[in-house]
């Protein structure tokens, strides 16, 4: 069209103003329609997905019998201890064992330089052999005066002597034979020897160290640790508490062979060997307000050493009824003790509970509960909606998170694949 026949275009006109407001609203309908070919429920229309249900992990209660346990800490002594102290002096000639071994009662573990005391035993010796002779010469004149003094061949105050003399040669003979004995017990204990059966640690003397009878230098230490006592203490209050406990619920005795006891090493891992408690002290110590216990533990294998911490936890009772939960599963507040427990419905609901002490990290729980009931453990924080229903799954102790299905790609939705979208729109 020739320049001069063009005519200027007036964005004010009312047709163009009628143009603009129509074109949006055919751009939206163009996209409706492009939404409703895609298919159902992929559109606007469609609303929303609906959240799907928290995955939890739950446990099945059901009655047990538990046994009613108190941990408390102890510490190992050994059986029976000996002290190996030197009971003669002298200079230490050898060390006669292995530092750290097991040794039998009787065996030599030092020796003595016994030279002085092998020469007291032969002094004594001969003096025993003097005595014994002087003995023997007294009885022959004895002898020979007794028929003599029948017939007046010597007078009676010399048979008189003759067997006082005889006397004294029988007491020197018996002093002599004691004074050998003393001198033989002597040389013995230039060699040093265990007195019990035991495992001995290290020496306490060198080879060439001077002991002393009169000061007993201590030498080494021998200890007995196939048993060994662990010692523990209970407060009183705790007592009184357990005491209470077993008188409100029924329960069952440890039996007549006397109360079973389980050790805890500083690791948290338990022996496989149980103990038993021997005695429980009548006195309660007034400055602390604690009972003093001991128990007996089989230690074959030497695992237990001689003031080991360990943790001991003393069965005292049992309940023939009651209820473990894992403590992650309970909630404490000033309250009371809580958990969630999963209905029919499958809608999680508070519930309020009595708890009796724990053990192996669960909770005893005493009332509250019925058998069957599903109880949250884990999963928690999925939880988002108060009152909504949960899916349930059995917890797993080792802590394994769930593995969850992955959403399908045609649902995904990104910056990239909305943009296509539009511009497809768009263009139709």
């Amino acid at each position: 069209m020739p320049p001069s026949h063009r005519r200027a275009v007036d964005p004010l006109h009312p047709a163009n103003l009628l143009a603009r407001a129509i074109w949006p609203a055919m751009l939206a309908v163009a996209l409706v329609a492009c939404g409703a070919k895609e298919g159902p429920g992929t559109g606007p229309a469609a609303g929303p997905p609906k959240m799907p249900p928290a995955e939890v992990g739950v446990v099945t209660v059901q009655p047990e019998a538990v046994a009613v346990q108190s941990e408390l800490p102890g510490r190992v002594s050994a059986l029976r201890v000996a002290q190996v102290r030197a009971r003669v002096n002298g200079v230490v000639l050898k060390r006669l064992f292995r530092e750290g071994s097991d040794v039998k009662a009787g065996q030599a573990l030092f020796q003595i330089d016994a030279a002085i005391y092998q020469a007291a035993v032969d002094s004594a010796q001969a003096n025993l052999g003097r005595a014994q002779a002087s003995l023997s010469q007294a009885t022959s004149i004895a002898e020979r005066y007794k028929p003599l003094v029948a017939v007046n061949a010597v007078s009676q105050l010399e048979y008189s002597n003759a067997q006082s003399s005889q006397k004294l040669a029988e007491a020197e003979v018996a002093s002599a034979k004691a004074a050998l004995q003393t001198a033989r017990i002597n040389l013995d204990y230039a060699t040093v020897r265990s007195p019990i059966d035991g495992r001995i640690g290290q020496a306490l003397v060198s080879e060439g160290a001077l002991v002393s009878q009169i000061e007993g230098t201590q030498m080494a230490l021998v200890q007995q640790t196939d048993a060994v006592y662990v010692n523990f203490t209970q407060s009183s209050g705790d007592v009184l508490r357990l005491r209470k406990a077993m008188a409100s619920q029924p329960q069952r005795g440890a039996g007549k062979n006397g109360t079973t006891v389980r050790i805890a090493l500083e690791d948290g891992s338990e022996l496989a060997r149980t103990g038993r408690l021997l005695f429980s002290d009548l006195n309660v110590d007034p400055t602390s307000g604690q009972v003093t216990l001991r128990a007996e533990v089989p230690n074959p294998d030497g695992i237990l050493l001689p003031g080991q911490y360990v943790r001991v936890r003393l069965a005292q009772s049992e309940l023939p009824s009651a209820m473990l939960l894992p403590q992650q599963a309970v909630t404490r507040t000033n309250q009371g003790d809580s958990v969630l427990v999963v209905g029919s419905d499958g809608v999680p609901a508070k519930r309020q509970i009595k708890l009796g002490g724990n053990q192996n990290n669960q909770w005893i729980v005493l009332d509250g509960l019925k058998p069957g009931e599903q109880v949250i453990v884990e999963g928690f924080q999925k939880m988002m909606v108060p009152g909504a229903p949960v899916k349930t799954s059995a917890w797993n102790p080792a802590g394994k998170p769930a593995q969850m299905a992955p959403a399908p790609a045609s649902t995904a939705s990104t910056p990239a694949a909305s943009a296509s979208a539009t511009s497809a729109a768009a263009s139709k």
